[in-house]
């Protein structure tokens, strides 16, 4: 089957994608809990998994403290230039959106609310307020193949989408995005998912706003690719 016989599916990262933030980040940085500083530069190091970085970093935080997170992640998150668009353009296309994102529901949702993405589209991480601090859930897991315990597995997502039907594409910006990128037949990169693209021969197509994105696609459906 070709590609332009496939049907084109896209799943798109959210914190440094969709948003202009990285917004666990953002949080940390922003509101300091004691001890974040060690466990935020063991995982960047991979000396410990974004599962169990994330998960100990918001375990520092009061479940008080959920309104006040949330309503600072919607004050400065920030939208990529082009998003809006895009999603229209998809929509008139048929071209299904899928958001996968290692961020966390309650800042997730609240961002993604205006632009009527269907819940069922959504994948991230959970979260639960019932103890004295936040804990956060981890309902779509890496499975056997990969070995990257990143808690919200985007290979999992995209595995649910065979490659002899989908013509899939992957939209992100960091090194969460690269076992995807991997696998997708069309990357559309930014920041350091760019980096790791380039350095082991992924091919991929930069970008900066959504605008961009939708640009290329339509000319690689002027072109027969898509």
């Amino acid at each position: 089957m070709t590609s332009r016989e496939k049907q084109p599916i896209i799943f798109c990262d959210f914190d440094g994608t969709i948003t202009n933030n990285d917004n666990i980040v953002a949080i940390m940085k922003h509101f300091k809990p004691d001890g974040f500083e060690n466990i935020m530069q063991d995982t960047l190091d991979r000396q410990i998994s974004i599962r169990e970085g994330v998960g100990r970093m918001f375990a520092l935080f009061p479940s008080s403290k959920r309104e006040e997170i949330t309503k600072f992640v919607l004050q400065t998150a920030g939208i990529r230039e082009g998003f809006a668009a895009f999603l229209d353009y998809l929509r008139t296309e048929g071209i299904e959106f899928y958001v996968t994102s290692g961020g966390i529901d309650f800042f997730v949702e609240p961002i993604l609310a205006p632009f009527d993405i269907p819940e069922d589209h959504i994948f991230c991480n959970g979260s639960t307020f019932d103890g004295d601090a936040i804990e956060i859930t981890w309902p779509h897991p890496c499975h056997a193949k990969c070995q990257n315990d990143c808690g919200m597995c985007k290979v999992t997502v995209m595995d649910r989408f065979p490659s002899d039907q989908y013509y899939r594409i992957l939209i992100g910006d960091s090194l969460t995005d690269f076992e995807g990128a991997k696998q997708a037949d069309l990357v559309y990169s930014r920041s350091s998912l760019t980096k790791q693209c380039e350095q082991l021969g992924v091919f991929h197509v930069p970008f900066e706003t959504f605008t961009d994105i939708q640009s290329d696609m339509q000319d690689k459906q002027k072109q027969g690719v898509l």
